[in-house]
């Protein structure tokens, strides 16, 4: 099993690999001193470089509507001016990104606002795609959570640098969504099977784990984030390169611990490669029944603490990305976003994030309450054009292409 990873786990074949540069939900107390756009997503200028900074630390930097639309403005400014050769994007406080306010999206839904998450999903996925099209050289420092889009809003750069501090994760099926932001990209592309198994379980990755998917980068100890900062603050270029050369300088040669789910990678092939989640839940209590294994059963508690219905749309959408460019999966992810907004099927969304975030008894009710009764037209309607009267999500793909 080793063998598997070891091509992946050193710096150098991890820049190589699944994205190389060539090319969390929060419901934490609300930041009513953000409430200023320019307030929640700072800017800090470098001798020829440009950092955004996501600063809403109360909420892990859960992403709102105004903190995308700058994102996405800053970026596209900084691309065009001549003086900027390379961007920089970190989180305040203990978090990178710990993904959309889901409360606040809640909340306007609640509200009759339809037209305001439409606009948050469309700017979201325009700032992804933004990402993996950008012109120059692009860093992320993920220290910290770095989860559901504030995960989307990363990957798909150039430059991705993990710290003994990252939690990655997608947790959106136990609130009754699915992962977007371009996660049925990325994740159906990892080895074997292992994005079928984060995305149906939720379970976390840290930064190392990162490093040997592929996922990230780079790998620095928290420690040393402000020298690296310091360094490359003080880079006249627009060579990626010589960004990449400053990066490895801090980084370190990491593998995975013992305890690593990536050692579980033939166990996670033999259970998640089934074409069904009904199928894969059989064979992991198979695996549990015959190998006494704790994993397995761990598996098996938190696929059934997810939304039914999320668990059936999210592994078809994985299964569509690994055959899918990444606009595709993006114009896809927002077919399935507003699906999710709209409750025509179900109000599992408001529902996990109800019983998680809010009140926080832990106690959904999903609709439908089981696998077996989720019909194949609730998943298929997800997946469906979204017909005359609602706009697809628009990307310039004939004027930019992606480096992934």
């Amino acid at each position: 099993m080793m063998q598997r990873f070891k091509g992946l786990i050193k710096l150098k074949q991890a820049r190589n690999g699944l994205l190389s540069y060539q090319r969390n939900f929060s419901a934490l107390p609300y930041d009513a001193q953000y409430d200023d756009p320019q307030d929640q997503v700072l800017v800090e200028g470098r001798a020829k470089s440009r950092a955004a900074i996501l600063n809403r630390p109360a909420s892990r930097n859960a992403l709102t509507i105004p903190m995308v639309a700058r994102l996405k403005r800053l970026y596209e400014s900084w691309e065009e001016n001549h003086d900027i050769g390379f961007v920089l994007m970190k989180g305040s406080g203990k978090a990178f990104c710990s993904g959309s306010d889901v409360v606040s999206l809640c909340e306007l839904l609640n509200e009759g606002k339809m037209e305001e998450c439409k606009t948050y999903f469309q700017t979201l996925y325009k700032f992804v795609y933004l990402q993996a099209t950008y012109l120059k050289p692009n860093v992320a420092i993920l220290d910290g959570f770095t989860m559901g889009s504030g995960a989307g809003i990363a990957v798909p750069g150039m430059f991705r640098v993990a710290t003994n501090k990252t939690v990655f994760a997608h947790p959106e099926a136990q609130i009754g969504f699915h992962p977007d932001a371009g996660a049925s990209f990325y994740l159906s592309r990892l080895p074997g099977y292992l994005g079928e198994y984060l995305a149906l379980t939720g379970d976390k990755l840290n930064g190392v784990e990162m490093i040997a998917c592929g996922l990230a980068s780079h790998y620095a100890l928290h420690e040393r984030l402000d020298l690296i900062e310091e360094r490359l603050g003080k880079l006249i270029t627009d060579e990626a390169t010589v960004i990449e050369t400053s990066l490895a300088q801090y980084g370190d040669l990491v593998y995975p611990d013992k305890t690593s789910v990536l050692y579980k990678i033939e166990t996670i092939d033999k259970c998640f490669s089934h074409d069904t989640v009904e199928e894969i839940v059989d064979a992991l209590e198979n695996e549990a029944a015959n190998s006494y294994n704790e994993w397995c059963k761990n598996a098996i508690g938190k696929i059934k603490e997810a939304s039914p219905l999320s668990l059936k749309v999210t592994l078809h959408s994985i299964r569509e990305g690994r055959f899918q460019s990444l606009d595709q999966c993006l114009a896809r992810e927002y077919r399935m976003s507003l699906a999710g907004m709209s409750k025509r099927v179900s109000n599992d969304f408001c529902e996990g994030v109800r019983a998680r975030l809010v009140d926080k008894d832990f106690a959904p009710k999903w609709d439908p309450p089981s696998l077996e009764e989720v019909s194949k037209d609730m998943v298929d309607s997800y997946f469906s054009p979204l017909g005359e009267l609602e706009p697809e999500l628009e990307l310039p793909t004939t004027l930019r292409e992606p480096y992934i």
